[in-house]
């Protein structure tokens, strides 16, 4: 039914996150939290950007599945999200792995994660789920999306992302026809097709979906019990649907959100330690390209109580400064130099040290002469005095820190702990 004029699809709508992988390319970041829960920005998650996109769009009931280490997302979101309210029929309802179906089960794929929580999902009395991926840096409004979704009467609407044909091999790619609807789906092609009328790129697949709810229902009951099925949207649902039903393409940049400072759709898969940096890095531009600024669609996250940011000392070669970076509450920059860096929470700093190109995850604290560049300090680090990083692989590499092929170099609290028990 095609909604009145007045009327949100918005409101008739769950946004279903999945949030429960751990993110291995970003190594040792998620050794204790799911990729979802990884820092991102000086004080989000990435989390956020889904659940704020959905909050933004108008989508005010939502709900996250969760699996891998979780305690860290879910008490974020807790403390973070807590500003819904059910008497105005609004929530983020945290949905962990809990063998509802199956007591020797956990979630087995994407889809088995929206499958097991179907009777949960009923009684949100919803019309549409607008299914998420929780480890993605964009701004998009998703009514835009449900809007076509309906106008369309599509079965799904698969959220895609126009790229370089010959980029898009690493990609579930759309093949489509004039109309946008979707003809394939092909995993990693070594040549993908063409948009039409548009030779140089391709469609590849962001995980976003849009279903009517009461047809993924039955979709999802009739795969629970295929045997030969993986239980997963990419590899069963979507394919089954491209077959057998009607699959829209929806183009990122019809509906992402630009304030006019970016200057051109922004989305980013922070998935491995290169991209996870550089992505951080960027921020710190005179003109990134992602604006954080942009009042009028807010990254929401949690609003620590915490006094202002401080830099101290004014002497030569003891200055606390802070250049082309961006430094978060609470943080203390003590006769240090800091430049083309991103600093979380909590961040403190001593004299004589120097930061260049550094992203430093929340309560870092930085020793005296310390001087690192290209790195990412994760949390509650303590760099020892006088400790150079980022400066010779192979150095580092022998003090046991990780070392990327792009040679950023990754540190945590138990290299540290090893590197100190050497010294």
């Amino acid at each position: 039914m095609k909604p009145t004029a007045n009327t949100r699809l918005s409101n008739k709508a769950l946004a279903f996150v999945l949030a429960g992988g751990r993110g291995s390319r970003l190594k040792e970041l998620t050794d204790n939290r799911a990729k979802p829960a990884v820092y991102f920005g000086g004080k989000t998650r990435i989390v956020d950007f889904a659940l704020s996109n959905a909050l933004n769009s108008g989508i005010r009931k939502m709900a996250i599945a969760t699996q891998y280490k979780a305690h860290s997302l879910i008490r974020h979101c807790q403390r973070g999200w807590n500003f819904l309210r059910a008497e105005r029929n609004e929530f983020l309802d945290i949905l962990p792995a809990s063998q509802r179906m199956d007591e020797t089960k956990w979630y087995v794929g994407t889809a088995d994660a929206v499958t097991q929580n179907i009777d949960i999902i009923d009684s949100y009395n919803i019309e549409y789920i607008v299914i998420l991926a929780g480890d993605h840096i964009y701004k998009m409004d998703y009514e835009v999306m449900l809007q076509q979704h309906v106008d369309t009467g599509a079965d799904v609407t698969i959220g895609c992302l126009t790229v370089p044909r010959m980029e898009a091999t690493a990609l579930g790619v759309m093949h489509v026809n004039a109309q946008m609807q979707v003809t394939d789906f092909l995993e990693k092609p070594a040549d993908p097709p063409a948009i039409p009328g548009d030779p140089d790129h391709a469609l590849g697949s962001m995980g976003i979906y849009i279903f009517d709810w009461k047809f993924l229902r039955e979709l999802l009951i009739e795969d629970m019990d295929k045997a030969d099925s993986s239980h997963d949207f990419g590899h069963d649902i979507i394919p089954h649907i491209v077959k057998h039903g009607k699959a829209m393409a929806h183009r990122f940049q019809d509906s992402c959100i630009m304030s006019g400072l970016e200057t051109e759709p922004y989305w980013r898969d922070v998935g491995t330690v290169d991209a996870f940096w550089q992505a951080n890095i960027d921020l710190t531009h005179f003109t990134p390209p992602l604006d954080l600024y942009d009042n009028a669609w807010p990254i929401w996250t949690y609003a620590e109580s915490v006094p202002p940011a401080k830099f101290i000392h004014n002497e030569e070669g003891r200055r606390g400064s802070a250049v082309s970076s961006m430094v978060s509450g609470n943080c203390i920059i003590s006769g240090t130099e800091v430049s083309e860096s991103l600093l979380f929470t909590g961040v403190r700093t001593h004299s004589y040290a120097s930061l260049h190109r550094v992203v430093a995850l929340p309560d870092v604290v930085v020793g005296r002469r310390a001087e690192l560049q290209n790195c990412i300090i994760d949390r509650g680090v303590d760099i020892p005095e006088g400790c150079v990083i980022g400066f010779d692989p192979a150095d580092d590499k022998k003090n046991g820190f990780r070392v990327t092929d792009a040679g950023v170099v990754l540190v945590t609290k138990a290299m540290i702990d090893s590197y100190m028990a050497k010294a």
